[in-house]
């Protein structure tokens, strides 16, 4: 046996070892789990954070995004054989048959982009004594719409419950219907609604929604209209999401129109959210009118809305488009002081522009402010960024006036 297959033997044992291992040895709860997991990208960090946990499987969602927290790290690593090892070691549990609990290891594969391995293991559940119904076949459908596999979605959907001997439902129908517009074909998923129908099964404002937005992506912005109005004949709606979808879409992106929907949202007893304002916010900014952008997103506090990660980038980016770099560093603390920080790129642009206008203590000060907040990987890229635009020699400069003061 070589060194290498030896040592990833060893390292499945000690997974399946720390995936069950005893309450007793166990430290931390639940919710302090998920809370170190969203903040660790260790993938071995991650799966002894997990094997600590005390209560486990007393809330079943919160296990549940523990679990998924802890294959998302071994994924981003390509450590597809170890997450096998870790969700095959759930199997042991006493809980494997009871459905959402083995539900909950075919959505962490879903998750990983391993939907075959999902597909084995629904297919076993007669063998762990674990019942089905549409509960886990949905979560099954969610696995391969996850893995991005939307072609099968519809053969397992005609196949699964005939052979087994339930029936999908709405839910089931929704995945569906979501599998056919991400590949691009909401024409048979209005096929689909017409046997939903036929059937007696509820057709939601959600699943209008998603084949609506479908149709705008393609283009075919007459066949949306369509889809629109059976919606409302149908008194389905349209809910703040469907008209988000409408909004997104406004050829051209014409602020008017926007605000147009807006008002057309509120009249209809409908609150707009940080989505909808965040549309109109960019409308401005691709419209060049940045005093409009600013107010909007001024106003959402008094429109009862919070910012979102994506209302600072798009702002700050606009900002620095147009030369502001003084004020997309204001955004930029305001984005930190909500934990909501933009990504690299966008981060990478203000501070390129603030160095080039010689306001080197915003920079330095934001720089030092985005290595306390990014993961490992983007520090590093930071670090070097920082050297590029020399605010390392900056940073080390001021440390040895501070020290000889």
């Amino acid at each position: 046996m070589s060194s290498s297959v030896a040592l990833r033997q060893a390292r499945h044992l000690s997974i399946a070892a720390a995936a069950v291992s005893s309450a007793s040895s166990a430290t931390i709860s639940i919710s302090k789990a998920k809370s170190k997991l969203k903040a660790e990208h260790d993938p071995d960090k991650a799966l002894e954070i997990y094997s600590s946990v005390s209560d486990r499987y007393i809330s079943p969602l919160s296990s549940r995004y523990a679990q998924e927290y802890t294959v998302k790290r071994l994924a981003k690593s390509h450590r597809f054989s170890d997450i096998e090892s870790f969700l095959d070691s759930h199997k042991n549990s006493s809980q494997i048959t009871q459905e959402p609990f083995l539900s909950s290891i075919i959505r962490s594969y879903g998750v990983a982009g391993m939907f075959d391995h999902a597909l084995n293991i629904y297919h076993e559940m007669d063998d762990l004594g674990t019942p089905r119904s549409a509960i886990s076949f949905n979560v099954l459908l969610s696995a391969c719409v996850h893995a991005k596999q939307y072609d099968r979605v519809p053969q397992l959907f005609d196949e699964i419950p005939v052979k087994y001997g339930f029936l999908p439902d709405k839910v089931s129908y929704g995945i569906l219907i979501r599998s056919y517009c991400e590949n691009g074909s909401p024409e048979m998923a209005m096929e689909r609604l017409k046997e939903m129908e036929e059937k007696d099964v509820e057709i939601t404002t959600v699943t209008f929604t998603t084949i609506l937005h479908s149709f705008y992506k393609k283009g075919k912005s007459d066949e949306a209209e369509r889809v629109w109005n059976e919606m409302v004949n149908r008194g389905c709606g349209p809910d703040v999401g469907a008209y988000n979808v409408k909004i997104m879409n406004i050829q051209g992106g014409d602020p008017e129109g926007v605000k147009a929907l807006i008002e057309e949202m509120s009249d209809a007893g409908l609150k707009p959210d940080t989505i909808s304002y965040n549309y109109l916010m960019t409308c401005y900014c691709k419209n060049g009118l940045m005093d409009e952008a600013q107010k909007v997103y001024e106003d959402l506090e008094s429109n009862r809305c919070n910012p979102n990660a994506a209302t600072f980038r798009t702002l700050i980016f606009y900002l620095c488009k147009k030369g502001r770099f003084e004020t997309g560093y204001k955004v930029f603390k305001e984005s930190v002081r909500v934990h909501k920080i933009p990504d690299f790129s966008t981060l990478k642009y203000l501070v390129e522009g603030l160095v080039q206008r010689s306001k080197l203590k915003d920079a330095k000060g934001m720089s030092r402010t985005v290595k306390k907040k990014f993961p490992p990987n983007l520090v590093k890229a930071w670090t070097k960024l920082e050297e590029e635009l020399g605010l390392a020699k900056l940073e080390a400069g001021d440390k040895k006036a501070n020290h000889t003061s």
